[in-house]
């Protein structure tokens, strides 16, 4: 069976262009899919603490370290268990949110979801299909001013999941039909 960890991050929470088009997307998609869903909105910035007890191996950790590296753990753990990722990311201030970037950090643990080769970072998390469901006010996407979707792109290759699709609500303010637009772009992916 396959797994779907959908995830989501906007702020604006259920009137959320984003988080409605993530949950349009995982819909269609899911079939007979299991699906774990997480709200990424409150999840903790970076902190000393975080980035040791992400770092040390579970066998050297301190009790305060696992207690530190036990919301990573399963955040990992969610990540490596899916098989089809979907973020649900808006962009903001030309980015993505907060809790995406957090979510990031807790995600990459080296010796884990990569490591280091003689030739470069090597991902561990292949054989996965992500999808990005992204709206904004007013950054078209693959633009000059879109840094969220070519950082999550970015990030994702780095983990080894390179089959990326993305669903494009950018850029509302300047064309009312984008919503429509990519309800059908998320219709298209429908199982035949």
């Amino acid at each position: 069976m396959t797994t779907i960890l959908q995830l989501d991050s906007s702020a604006s929470g259920p009137d959320s262009v984003t988080n409605g088009l993530n949950a349009l997307l995982v819909d269609t998609i899911a079939a007979d899919a299991t699906i774990v869903y997480r709200d990424l909105t409150g999840l903790p910035a970076l902190s000393n603490d975080l980035l040791v007890a992400n770092n040390t191996p579970a066998a050297d950790r301190t009790p305060a370290q696992n207690q530190a590296a036990t919301l990573a753990d399963a955040i990992i753990s969610e990540v490596e268990a899916a098989d089809i990722v979907v973020i649900g990311s808006p962009i903001y201030n030309f980015g993505v949110p907060s809790g995406v970037k957090a979510w990031m950090d807790l995600v990459a643990r080296a010796g884990r979801t990569f490591s280091y080769s003689d030739t470069g970072p090597v991902g561990h998390l292949t054989d996965k299909k992500a999808y990005i469901v992204s709206a904004s006010g007013g950054v078209a996407l693959n633009s000059e001013a879109d840094f969220g979707t070519p950082h999550l792109r970015t990030f994702l290759g780095f983990l080894g999941i390179t089959n990326v699709t993305v669903i494009d609500a950018g850029g509302l303010m300047m064309d009312p039909d984008k919503v429509q637009k990519a309800q059908d772009q998320i219709r298209e992916l429908a199982p035949v």
